[in-house]
Parts: C-alpha cells; structure tokens; sequence
C-alpha cells in the first residue's frame, strides 16, 4: 500500500483522536438512544404519533453522519448510502427498517490497516446482546498487527476483520464482542462478505476473568502467560490471532454437508463441537507454528499465547458464562477441562489447579482429532446417526443428566421418527456442571458478571 493511500485511509491522527468526544458523535449517539425508544423489536416505529419525533431524531442523526463523514473518507459511498436509507425509513414511515444498500457499501475487510476507524450505523441486533433490531451506533477502530499480515499468507481469511471499541450505543453495552452483517435489517439476504470481531473486549473480559480465576484456583500461571494479564495489547494481539485462524475453519475440513453455520433446529451440542473443533484447530495451527523455525520470532511467540488462550478462556470462562439452558459454548469449555483432566495433564489436587504444560499440547490435539474423526466419519452417516455418535463422544468424557432420556437409549419410537423427536428429547441442561465448576460458579459470578460491557479502556 502506497503511503499516500495509507494517509487517506487512516488519516491524521489529530484529526481522528477525538472523534469519539466530538459534538457530532455525541449529537449521533444521543438521537440513536433516544431512537431506539419509539422502536419495536423488528426496528419498526409503528405509533404514528411518535413519527414526528423519530424524523427530528434520523435528521439529528443524518446530519451528524454527514459532518462526521470526512474524517472516514474510506468510508464515503457507504455513509452516503447510510443517509439515504435512513431518509427513505423517514419518507416509508418508519416500517420495518431496510439498509441494504449501506450495508452493500460498506466493505471493511478490503481496508484491513492498523488503526483505521470507522463509524457505523445500522438497525440491528447485537449477538449476545440486544435481539431487538434497533438503530445502533459504534465507533470501531481496526486492529491489524504486522505479523497477522504474514500469517494471512497461510490462513488465509478475506473476510475477517478485528476491531476495537471506541464508542457506542446501549446495544454494545452488553457482552456483544461482533460486529456481523447478518444482524442488519434489511429486505433481502446477500453473499456476506466481513465478519468483525472486537478483540479488546475479549481480551479485556479475558484479563479480568483469568486474574480472578488462577487466584481462586492457587493456579501458578507460566510467566508468558501471566504478562497476558497485565498487557492489553498483548492480549487483542493473541485474540486477533486466534479468531483468524478460528473464523476460517467453519468452512474448512472434512465436514458432514451441513457445517453448522445454517440456522436450523438440531441438538445443541453440535453446536458445541463446532465452536470447540474451530477453537482446537487454531490451537494445533499454534502449536505447529510455535515449533516452526522459519516462522517470525513475533508469530512463534503469539502463537505459544493462543494455546494459554484457548485453554484458559474457555475453562474459566465459557464453562460458567450464560444460562444452563442449551449452553453449547458452557459445554465446550466443560468438555476441554473433563479432556485434560481424565488425561492426566489437568490436576485439581490439594485444592490447587496445575497442569503439565509440556504433555498439554499433544493432549489437546488428541481432542481437535477425534472431533475431526466424527466429522470425517459423519460424511457416510445419516444425520441423526451422527447426532447420535456425537452424543456417544461427548459422554465418554463428560457425565450426562441423570434424567437424560439420550443417555438412558431414546424409544424406538422416537428413533423412527423425524429428528424433531431427537431434539425434543435432550435436556435443556443435558450435561450439568461438574462439582467443580459448581463451585468455581458461586466464586466466579459476580466476577463474569463485571464483565458486561467492558472494553480494553476499563
């Protein structure tokens, strides 16, 4: 990229450093809070009488976007596509909203530059967050470190694009950390081209939970990864890692036909081995990376953090964050910890958390390869045999519900019929916390619960 490009896409950075306490921001923010009040959960404004204030509110908002739109001039066709679309929900009386042609312009996987911001606007839902499509407003910066572009040489991923908070609206306030255009309203469905992750309130609720966790645990961290809890850049760094290689991965291997990544209705815990198998895929990357002598001093050394990463994120947090209602991530993060420990590589002896960190790595990769064995042997499976072998693998490892009926043998009856029958049947806590997760939970609440919200700045 030419330097004069460069300049144009980042801009000067005294023009920029404010932006997230400029007038118009603030002006913006407010009017889409406020907003959001008149909106119904499709987005719509559907009480006439509140039509005129929600036409003050959009022209607030318009005319806000218009004088924020020269300090993001990378950015120019999707703002003015943005202005349009809200005057035409004006003009339309505020029906259900549609912001296809912004959404269309707006391309940030083509502009992937370290510090690059843009400011978004859409009606829509914040996953884990807000399901109500309302208008929401981000300021986002973009996180692209330079050993990522050697990586991306390898793990190749056109798509992905991490991100920073800088500012936001009541629908990020929340444990939301994406930013995806699928949650936009809009009158059809296109060809999704980005998927934006933020990697500072990862690394952020990261921090946070891990510190607390290895103090309640007596857990002695290795000294590369306690520099993980007093380093927030260090931290999005090794996120951003992770999730290049994590995003990539749901459309990579030996899959059944579906790969999970259509909404449909079928047992939780695949969605769980999902998520697992592309989180243990960057985990094996990481390790084969960190092994690798031609590979940058920088990516060997992001790449040994990835696996303190995965591993600490997903039993500390994932297993205890969220309901027990169908928790497929919960179930991952208690099926890796079960993994190690029945491995002998995880011990909780003497009421202290320790681990053989030189036997871990070959261990971990054992787990990535009998989901991949699943899923290479599900290609010649009908989908409920391989719901049901999936079901197998998971309980060799983890305790089912005492009351499960898919542990006990579902009825003839049932195993006749079509797959709703098999999903009626599983529990919506199939597989109950462990003893110790139970404890670590009463310990850990209010801890998970801190961590709504927050952003590399808290």
């Amino acid at each position: 990229m030419s330097n004069y490009v460069a300049n144009a896409l980042v801009g000067e950075p005294e023009v920029l450093e404010d932006v997230a306490v400029s007038a118009a921001w603030l002006r913006l923010k407010a009017a889409a809070t406020e907003l959001q009040a008149l909106q119904i959960k499709n987005g719509s404004v559907p009480e006439t009488g509140a039509h005129a204030a929600a036409a003050t509110l959009v022209e607030t908002i318009t005319e806000a976007i218009d004088e924020l739109a020269p300090r993001f001039p990378h950015d120019a066709d999707y703002l003015a596509a943005l202005t349009r679309d809200f005057a035409r929900w004006a003009r339309d009386g505020f029906a259900e909203p549609d912001f296809f042609d912004a959404l269309m312009a707006f391309q940030p996987q083509l502009h992937r530059v370290d510090g690059l911001r843009h400011l978004v606007v859409f009606p829509m839902y914040t996953q884990n967050g807000s399901t109500n499509r309302l208008v929401e407003a981000v300021l986002i910066e973009v996180i692209w470190p330079e050993f990522i572009d050697e990586l991306e040489q390898e793990y190749t991923n056109k798509l992905f694009v991490p991100i920073r908070f800088l500012d936001f609206t009541p629908g990020y306030d929340t444990n939301s950390a994406v930013l995806f255009p699928e949650t936009v309203a809009m009158r059809e469905i296109p060809t999704f081209t980005w998927g934006a992750i933020f990697a500072d309130r990862e690394a952020a609720r990261f921090r946070r939970v891990v510190r607390a966790a290895a103090e309640i645990t007596r857990l002695d961290l290795p000294e590369d990864a306690a520099l993980l809890l007093d380093d927030q850049g260090l931290t999005e760094e090794m996120f951003v890692m992770w999730d290049l290689i994590h995003d990539r991965t749901h459309m990579r291997g030996d899959l059944p036909f579906d790969p999970f990544m259509i909404k449909q209705r079928m047992p939780f815990f695949l969605y769980s081995l999902e998520e697992l198998r592309c989180d243990l895929t960057a985990f094996r990357e990481s390790v084969t990376i960190e092994r690798d002598e031609k590979a940058s001093p920088e990516a060997r050394k992001h790449a040994k953090l990835v696996q303190y990463g995965v591993i600490f994120d997903r039993i500390f947090r994932f297993s205890i964050t969220g309901s027990r209602v169908r928790n497929y991530d919960g179930l991952g993060g208690q099926l890796l910890f079960a993994w190690m420990h029945q491995h002998h590589v995880l011990h909780w002896t003497d009421t202290a958390l320790t681990f053989d960190w030189d036997a871990v790595p070959d261990v971990v990769i054992a787990l990535g390869a009998q989901i991949d064995d699943l899923y290479w042997a599900s290609i010649d499976r009908p989908k409920k045999a391989h719901w049901l072998a999936a079901y197998d693998m998971i309980a060799r490892t983890l305790t089912p519900n005492p009351a499960s009926a898919w542990a006990r043998g579902l009825p003839l009856d049932v195993l006749a019929g079509p797959p709703k029958g098999y999903t009626d049947l599983v529990m919506d806590d199939e597989f109950p916390l462990s003893m110790f997760f139970e404890a670590l939970d009463k310990k850990m609440k209010s801890v998970i619960e801190s961590t709504a919200g927050i952003t590399g700045r808290d």
